[in-house]
Formats: structure tokens, sequence, C-alpha cells
């Protein structure tokens, strides 16, 4: 009965990649605002909940108040100027002290591990876009998406996992080769004005991937909203979000995150109710909202991250010595 229902949220979600698909070559600037602003919400607090019964994969019992604290520190320095040059690091701590999370029980050795990253901190300032920018957006929502699909695929030894995971990596590609230089609905005003505060993200890709130059604002935004490269961009990140959100909400009935007690739901509910009438109201007034529960939800998913990464290794090396796709005996469920 598992099996048939694995395969039957393999072939839902293929769906939903298509349907995704599709949406971002149609209305990508729209639809990627409708996720951030209504699937969204729901996402980071249902994953929270989700995670906070499994004591975020970490090996203590109350590590992910670390994670919580660093959190905390980046939205403050986000509002004291003092503490801005700051956030960098605070990303780059919360992902490598993850992986001392879940790698090391010993709590002398845990704290050891961590003051070792914490005075190595300056090294992200060598990689502030891929901290700052890439890790946060991109890189969450696409890459460990992919991460999850993949080791699922690979620990069930699901034929149709592996096609839905082809089809996940083939959907991005179609944006680079199909209908490029062609926006079949133009960004409304509202859209256009909403979409400021993620500018960030378009900048950088268009200028690290596309060797993009600008001049000035107004060359910025007419590259994010009128050039090839924007569109083809700005379909990428819609697909990526979008799926990203609806993968989630897919797997009810695989991991369950529902079941929690009523009091929680009535809560997340209640809380996803006002995100959605914020963003409703003032986009901007919903993004500030909800700034520190889409990164601590980002913070408290990197246990989850690495676990997928080495489980990923794990399977391809018993796939190999077994030279079988049989299903694992030692498989075990996840995200």
């Amino acid at each position: 009965m598992q099996a048939l229902s694995l395969e039957r949220v393999n072939h839902i979600n293929i769906g939903l990649m298509l349907f995704s698909c599709v949406a971002a070559f149609i209305v990508p600037f729209e639809l990627f605002l409708f996720a951030y602003a209504v699937l969204g919400p729901l996402h980071y607090l249902t994953e929270i909940s989700w995670l906070h019964d499994r004591s975020y994969f970490t090996r203590g019992k109350h590590d992910y108040m670390y994670l919580v604290g660093i959190g905390i520190l980046l939205m403050a320095s986000q509002y004291w100027s003092r503490m801005h040059h700051l956030s960098n690091g605070m990303i780059y701590l919360a992902f490598l002290s993850a992986l001392v999370l879940i790698l090391v029980r010993n709590n002398v050795l845990k704290i050891f591990g961590i003051l070792l990253i914490l005075a190595t901190y300056k090294i992200a300032d060598n990689f502030l876009i891929f901290f700052s920018v890439f890790l946060p957006t991109l890189i969450h929502v696409f890459v460990f998406t992919g991460c999850f699909i993949l080791f699922g695929a690979l620990k069930s030894r699901s034929k149709s996992g592996m096609w839905s995971f082809a089809v996940f990596l083939l959907c991005p590609l179609s944006f680079f080769l199909l209908f490029t230089d062609q926006a079949f609905i133009d960004i409304t005003a509202y859209g256009r004005e909403a979409y400021e505060k993620f500018h960030t993200l378009n900048y950088y890709t268009l200028s690290i991937f596309f060797n993009e130059q600008f001049a000035n604002e107004g060359e910025i935004a007419s590259k994010i909203y009128h050039s090839q490269a924007g569109l083809m961009i700005m379909r990428f990140i819609a697909f990526a979000y979008m799926y990203h959100y609806l993968n989630w909400f897919s797997k009810t009935s695989v991991i369950k995150w529902h079941e929690v007690p009523r009091a929680r739901l009535l809560f997340v509910v209640g809380i996803w109710i006002l995100s959605v009438v914020l963003y409703s109201v003032d986009y901007a007034l919903g993004f500030e909202w909800l700034f520190f529960l889409s990164f601590l939800h980002v913070f408290l998913e990197f246990p989850l991250n690495h676990l997928s990464f080495i489980g990923i290794g794990k399977e391809i090396r018993g796939i190999v010595r077994s030279g079988s796709f049989a299903p694992s005996s030692s498989s075990r469920a996840g995200k």
C-alpha cells in the first residue's frame, strides 16, 4: 500500500512540475508573487512544525535553538546598521553549523566545532553572493528540492521517482530553449511594483550567469522585465518557487506533516490567513512581516539538507555495490 502511495505521489508531482512549468512560461512574475505570498507562509509554518516533531534532525533535543538564535540575529542585522555587515557571516555560520549538529553528539565537541566555524566566518566574505543571495533563495528552493526528490527516488528504488527527477531537471531547461524571446502576458503594473523587493536575485543572476552590465537603475529594471535573459531567468525563478511549495503540499500522505495537535494546526492556519491578508493589503508589508519566518525555515532545514546529501551518497554506493536498483532494506522516510 505504501509503495502504491509513493508511486501515486510521484505521478502527481510530475503533473505539478508540468503545471508549474507552463504557468511560469505564461505569467512568470505574477506566478512567483502568488506562490511567495499565498503558498510560502503556509509552507514555512507547516514545515517548521513538521521539523519540530522530528527534533530538526539534529543530534541534540535543543540544538535547533542555536539556529533560531542565528535567525534572530540575522533579523536584527537588517534593522540595525551596525550589524548589517554581519548578515552574510550569519548565513555561513548557520549552514556549516547545521552539519556539526547532525554529525556530532558530544556537546563539548559540538561547541568546539561551532566555535571553529565562528572563528572562520570571515571566509564568507569571499563567497558573499553565494551565501547572501543564492543559498537562501534558488539553492534552497531548487537545488535542495532536487536533492529531496533524488534521495527519495534512490532510497525507495522507484523508477517513477527517477522519472520525476528527470522531469524536474528538464522543466527549467525548457525556459532556456523554448519561446525565449516571447512574453505571452506582459507583467502588470502591480506585479512590477510588488516585485521590486526581489530585484537583487535577478540582478546577480543576470550579471553572473549572463555577464550583463548595468549603467543605472533604469537599465537594471529594463533587463529584468523586458530582456530575453531576464525573461528566461524569471521563468526559472517562478518555476523553482512554485514547485518547491507544491512539492511540499503534495507529500501530505507520505510524510504526514498535517498530523499535529489541533491547537497547533489552528494557530498555523490563523497566522497563514493573517499573512495572506497583509500581502493583499500591501505586498511590501507582508514581505517585512514574514522576513524572519522565511529565513528561519531555511536555517532550520539546513540539517535535513545535509542529511539528504549524505543519504544520496550512501544510496548510490549501495546501488553500485549491489549492482541492482532493488529497494534497500535500510531505507527510511524523509522529506
